[in-house]
């Protein structure tokens, strides 16, 4: 049974910084590229980051680069997304995903909230 199990989210003020994390199993965890996603009411899901299976290829959305990295630790079958100057904007459910070809996996997602 595959689970991928996001964590890390919740409230933050803006321009403040906040790592998740989606722990994998039930896969072969270095086969797959892992992405984060994200969708924020009465939006369309978007892509904001994905890394390669090896970890050597990242691509980020506009929105997001430079304020966000994609990394992933094979050993642990864990990816991450380290999300620095936060803004409203940001404020959505964020989605773990694992993809290997036309195979995906999604997680359950985790809320970020970005409000003083």
């Amino acid at each position: 049974q595959v689970q991928l199990v996001e964590s890390g989210g919740g409230l933050v003020q803006p321009g403040g910084s906040l790592r998740l994390s989606c722990a994998a199993s039930g896969i072969t965890f270095s086969m797959y590229a892992m992405g984060w996603y994200r969708q924020a009411p009465g939006k369309q899901r978007e892509l904001v980051a994905v890394v390669s299976n090896s970890g050597r290829t990242t691509n980020y959305a506009d929105s997001v680069k430079g304020r966000f990295t994609i990394s992933r630790g094979n050993a642990k079958n864990t990816v991450y997304l380290q999300m620095n100057s936060l803004n409203p904007e940001d404020t959505a459910v964020y989605y773990c995903n694992a993809e290997m070809g036309l195979v995906n996996y999604w997680g359950q997602g985790t809320q970020v909230t970005v409000s003083s």
